[in-house]
């Protein structure tokens, strides 16, 4: 267990963080099913000997971001399938992010407005000179993609969402 003492928004809290929705959302961030954010404007440790107004265990899985920079928001761009490849009978969206920061941009994918989980592949972040970038792919069979007509990639970064879509009826010509 780490013991870290947290400054948000300029002013001392003595609310203790755990996994509840409550709380988090008390101190500052936003909660979905499957994971939070919480921002926070300074992070330091202190002595375990010194008073600790807030504490927080880190469990598995768990990675804190430390940023000290101004946020960057991703420029997004989602890319069709190719013609050669609906031709081979498969078809694949590309979400790429480019220029943002700090990392920890997360990409969903909506087919009419239907989250999408299988055949999604998400990429590493990369960095380069502060900046990150990072790719999704949703990938799919010929007689699915003819199916469905609205194609959306959703990235959150931090507390940023954006929505990048595209019309298959659009992509054919």
């Amino acid at each position: 267990m780490k013991l870290i003492h947290l400054e948000i928004s300029g002013r001392m809290t003595d609310n203790c963080v755990h996994y509840n929705k409550v709380l988090i959302m008390q101190i500052k961030g936003e909660f979905s099913v499957d994971r939070f954010l919480l921002t926070v404007q300074e992070v330091f440790v202190r002595p375990l000997n010194d008073f600790v107004s807030l504490w927080y265990t880190f469990g598995g899985g768990t990675k804190l971001i430390i940023h000290s920079g101004s946020m960057v928001r991703p420029s997004v761009s989602l890319l069709p399938p190719s013609s050669e490849q609906l031709s081979g009978g498969s078809a694949t969206l590309a979400c790429l992010l480019t220029g943002y920061s700090p990392q920890g941009a997360v990409v969903s994918w909506e087919v009419d407005g239907t989250a999408v989980t299988e055949g999604v592949l998400d990429s590493s972040e990369e960095e380069k000179s502060g900046r990150y970038s990072s790719s999704s792919t949703l990938s799919l069979s010929r007689e699915r993609w003819m199916k469905g007509e609205l194609y959306s990639c959703k990235v959150l970064h931090h507390a940023h969402s954006q929505i990048q879509s595209l019309r298959r009826s659009q992509c054919e010509g």
